[in-house]
């Protein structure tokens, strides 16, 4: 706790670290304040009525820290901008055009940005209907059917844009990966709430209650250490840079490491095999047939075996290939050899590419059973 004191404080003598962290505390504020912000044109207690908090509904308005539930302006969240960077990935892998601007350095990372912000305007233009079809109840509506859906898909995708503008001045002047600091935010967003329902019910509880509450909140800290544990390990390969003298001084001849994440994916592979989970509960909804519902409905039980284990495998599968996506071992391969960088005992080139990818199955197997 000491320690703890002690780096707070060390923390807020430094200029530059306190602004950046002062500065990230009011973007995510204005986050907060702007998911309250209902839309125009939208009667609130019509709406809280007939909201549903089950299926994927409840997966997406987790991830907007309630604003989907409560048809806010940031409704959709930034969820259509990941969405948008996803397919933007996929492009790069399989497109000569995009693979040619992630190997163009900083101009090539601009485009991207570019190309990137512009699909996520379409996409989110694209959802933007379907959200007022769907969660918004005639009811709710004030005025004109027709101003109200043209008016809301604009200001649901400006929406949109804001909070992706929130998330890139946060990477800017914040303290980094605003991105992910926004969803963080949104799926936190209630936890103070369930704290406290928790301690309540714990408390009514005859016969150690309290007690269990406690080890409760024990387990939750050992799991959040281990978390950060895995987040941060990283596999250290050691890397030669060959040594070059141009005139009286040595270039190179120095021993580096390259740092392969073990949890290179994060939490996208639990993000897109929740949404997958989902689907057999929306088809149950439309089979006819008793005996489509009762197999649809041994994937619908989050406490069955057929549901966990489906789950599992899902997780496994994008893990791998959300982690083939974002770490290329032939790009590594390519800017060592032009670098003029190899690994002690690995030929440049295909082999190097290949011995990272052993290393990357390898180490990801770990991170995916966590």
């Amino acid at each position: 706790m000491k320690g703890l004191i002690e780096t707070l404080r060390n923390i807020y003598k430094i200029e530059d670290l306190r602004n950046r962290i002062l500065i990230t505390l009011g973007f995510i504020a204005i986050y907060r304040l702007g998911s309250y912000v209902v839309l125009p044109g939208v009667n609130p207690d019509e709406l809280s009525s007939t909201a549903s908090q089950s299926g994927l509904t409840g997966l997406l308005d987790m991830f907007s820290g309630g604003a989907f539930s409560r048809a806010s302006i940031f409704a959709l969240g930034i969820m259509p901008y990941i969405s948008a960077s996803i397919v933007i990935q996929l492009l790069g892998m399989a497109i000569p055009y995009f693979q040619k601007l992630q190997k163009s350095g900083e101009s090539g990372r601009r485009k991207i940005n570019q190309i990137t912000r512009l699909l996520t305007i379409l996409i989110t233009f694209g959802q933007a209907p379907g959200y007022i079809a769907t969660q918004i109840p005639a009811a709710a509506i004030i005025g004109n059917p027709a101003f109200f859906n043209i008016s809301t898909t604009i200001i649901l995708t400006t929406g949109t844009l804001f909070v992706m503008w929130l998330g890139e001045k946060i990477t800017d002047k914040g303290i980094g990966n605003g991105i992910s600091i926004l969803i963080m935010i949104g799926i936190i967003a209630n936890l103070p709430f369930a704290f406290v329902a928790e301690f309540f019910s714990r408390l009514e509880e005859q016969g150690g209650g309290l007690v269990v509450f406690l080890v409760e909140m024990v387990f939750l800290l050992l799991i959040i250490a281990v978390t950060i544990l895995l987040v941060q390990g990283t596999r250290r390969v050691p890397m030669q840079i060959a040594k070059r003298i141009i005139g009286n001084k040595q270039y190179g001849g120095v021993r580096q490491f390259i740092p392969l994440k073990v949890n290179a994916a994060g939490v996208m592979p639990i993000i897109f095999a929740q949404a997958i989970m989902f689907v057999p509960m929306t088809l149950a909804g439309f089979a006819e047939s008793s005996a489509l519902q009762g197999f649809m409905a041994a994937f619908t039980d989050f406490t069955g075996f057929w549901y966990n284990f489906v789950f599992f495998v899902t997780i496994i599968m994008f893990t791998y290939f959300y982690t083939a996506i974002t770490v290329n071992p032939n790009q590594m391969a390519e800017e060592m050899k032009r670098q003029g960088g190899f690994i002690p005992g690995v030929k440049p080139g295909r082999q190097t590419a290949e011995f990272l990818d052993n290393i990357m199955s390898r180490i990801t197997l770990p991170g995916l059973y966590f």
